[in-house]
């Protein structure tokens, strides 16, 4: 059996006081609490800023060992550059989160392409060449034009997953293209006994991390609980 990592995108809701939260946690102790109930959380933050090493060493010590961030990439990777000429700009971003993947709490980092990115599938076969042998990483695209098999076979050539994201408009294939699976959940009510069926079935044969839709109210966090109690069961 592969690693589960299931959370939410994004912890820093007061508003899920006190379903998730205790009514008189202080904020500046969420992601440590959010840590004792789910072991990963998908980062947006990275997405329009680059994280300060004193941010992500706090968040390194609110967290134990085994837990882990997916970072979104920013912005100025795949909304401004498009992935054209953009090696300075990942270099850039994948310094800035260092101290992440020194402390062993690294987890993949999520490519989200603009929906009005058609596909290219050079463009992606060049791009792909600039990241660090071994690093974890996802591609969600957002144009259906993507799901097709020459570009399966640029991410299984080094091990970059296909993100499985559902959405109102589209929704990604499941295709196996790297030792692990990277799913993210976005159409409350969440349906959680077919995502238990789904994950355990992926996580035979490979990691899995699925991510629930952050809201006002704690309905992902408390889904990605439940997932977990049944899963360990």
């Amino acid at each position: 059996m592969g690693k589960i990592y299931a959370g939410t995108s994004g912890w820093s809701y007061a508003t899920w006081k006190p379903d998730f939260y205790p009514e008189k946690l202080a904020s500046k102790k969420f992601l440590g609490y959010y840590a004792t109930r789910l072991n990963s959380v998908e980062v947006n933050f990275t997405f329009r800023r680059l994280a300060s090493q004193a941010l992500l060493n706090g968040w390194n010590e609110a967290t134990g060992n085994d837990f882990q961030f997916a970072v979104k990439a920013h912005q100025a990777i795949t909304h401004i550059k498009r992935l054209n000429a953009a090696e300075e700009s990942t270099a850039k971003f994948l310094d800035s989160i260092e101290p992440l993947r020194k402390a062993n709490k690294l987890g993949p980092i999520l490519f989200q392409l603009p929906p009005n990115l058609k596909c290219d599938v050079d463009r992606l076969r060049e791009f792909v060449k600039v990241l660090p042998q071994g690093m974890r990483a996802a591609f969600e695209f957002r144009h259906e034009s993507w799901f097709n098999e020459d570009v399966y076979a640029v991410l299984r050539g080094v091990g970059v997953a296909l993100c499985a994201a559902e959405s109102e408009k589209i929704e990604s294939p499941e295709i196996e293209t790297a030792s692990f699976y990277y799913l993210r959940m976005r159409k409350p009510p969440f349906q959680l006994k077919a995502i238990e069926q789904k994950v355990r079935r992926l996580a035979k044969d490979a990691d899995v991390y699925v991510y629930f839709k952050h809201e006002d109210t704690p309905e992902g966090a408390l889904n990605a609980v439940k997932l977990l109690e049944r899963l360990a069961q």
